[in-house]
């Protein structure tokens, strides 16, 4: 029988999106996640619930910190295919919580990283952020820029599993593929992102605030779109650049079997347009706050995806106001709003 494919954080945002797009293509699954109380667990069970109702998933509690524990688990089922996208996710969060950072994203990451290693694991595909690009101002972000320079710890965390993945690929021939994703939206979303507390302020008459004035831009991607492309690259296995040049070194390209690409819509938008959509949408004026901006936040996100395009032959098409009709028709019924 194939080996089953590992999805972690499969009870997350992401992860739960995938491992059902997964399941539909005919893999079996493997779901891993911790049930953290970053937030709301019920929202967490509920993705778990719809799940579990597939044939070929199967759900392990388990913290990927737990050393022990993950090595069994990839001694088990010997997979061919890893996704990782379990991490404590959250910009503002890291600010008071830092260690919560290393625990997951650092160690986690590194015994995934250890089990891919002992296993044979075929091909890891691994959640970045476009956050890594920190400081950079040259827009649209590409993977061949430097980002030398992150704003936040979580920034950090991710830019740290791009290069332990790195060193992996180089030293044991794992092959690799760092995902930096933007600004991920949709059904199921994260209560933390900005989409789901502006529309959970708007429809309960609450103020929002807007930092940076509101002029901060993202660039935000439709959950589908990202799924699209994720579960594309699943046989889009790197190979390494026998011609790659260590003296003028491209940070997107490695003589290693390892690859970085950027996952977004190509288009930011501001997050006052954002609001305006949400008011149409919804049918509520929005009551809104303009605060300066916060530590760790960049004030533009925008995706260079011409590396994604020439891999998987597609890139992000969900237009925002589709994106946001489709998220706002979800809570409602999802809350009974």
């Amino acid at each position: 029988m194939t080996p089953p494919v590992l999805v972690t954080g499969a009870a997350g945002f992401i992860g739960f999106h995938l491992a059902g797009r997964l399941l539909a293509d005919g893999y079996r699954v493997v779901g891993v996640d911790n049930l953290s109380e970053y937030y709301d667990p019920s929202l967490k069970e509920a993705r778990l619930a719809r799940l579990a109702g597939s044939d070929g998933f199967a759900f392990v509690k388990l913290d990927l910190a737990d050393r022990d524990g993950v090595a069994r688990l990839f001694a088990e089922h010997r997979f061919a295919r890893v996704f990782n996208l379990a991490a404590q996710a959250g910009v503002r969060y890291s600010l008071q919580h830092p260690h919560t950072y290393v625990d997951s994203n650092v160690t986690g990451f590194l015994n995934v990283l250890e089990g891919c290693r002992h296993n044979g694991v075929g091909h890891l595909l691994y959640a970045s952020s476009s956050s890594v690009y920190g400081g950079n101002t040259r827009m649209p972000f590409s993977v061949h820029d430097d980002v030398d320079h992150p704003l936040s710890l979580y920034a950090a965390t991710k830019r740290a599993n791009e290069l332990m993945a790195h060193a992996y690929a180089h030293l044991f021939r794992v092959p690799c593929t760092g995902l930096r994703f933007f600004t991920v939206y949709g059904p199921w979303g994260r209560p933390d992102m900005s989409l789901f507390i502006f529309t959970k302020a708007i429809l309960a008459g609450r103020p929002i605030d807007l930092f940076n004035y509101g002029r901060h831009q993202r660039d935000f991607t439709y959950i589908d779109d990202i799924v699209a492309a994720t579960a594309g690259l699943i046989d889009v296995v790197p190979q390494g650049d026998p011609g790659w040049n260590s003296q003028a070194a491209d940070p997107a390209a490695s003589a290693a079997p390892f690859a970085l690409l950027n996952v977004g819509s190509h288009c930011p938008v501001e997050l006052t347009r954002i609001i305006e959509l949400l008011e149409e949408t919804v049918g509520r004026r929005a009551t809104v706050r303009l605060l300066p901006m916060q530590p760790g936040d960049v004030e533009a996100t925008y995706a260079d995806v011409a590396e994604l395009q020439a891999a998987v032959g597609t890139v992000p098409e969900t237009t925002i106001e589709e994106g946001i009709g489709r998220f706002v028709a979800w809570y409602r019924e999802f809350y009974g709003v």
